[in-house]
């Protein structure tokens, strides 16, 4: 139970071949984290309800009234 031989190391590293790949795989996944992180900042930060200009604010109260 104390150490891991060289055919231990041998299986874990074929495993985290065959899970991951050999081509950068792992920087492919945190590259498409990173974007989706950054769009749903950029979602945050935009403003739906941006404020009309006094003039467009008017016309639409009043044609909500009649």
């Amino acid at each position: 139970m104390g150490g891991m031989s060289l055919w231990h190391w041998i299986v874990v590293g074929i495993v985290i071949l065959v899970l991951f790949g050999g081509r950068g795989k792992i920087s492919e996944l945190m590259g498409d984290v990173a974007k989706g992180i950054k769009s749903f900042r950029k979602g945050l930060s935009e403003d739906d309800s941006k404020p009309l200009p006094p003039d467009q604010a008017k016309s639409q109260s009043e044609t909500k009234v009649s």
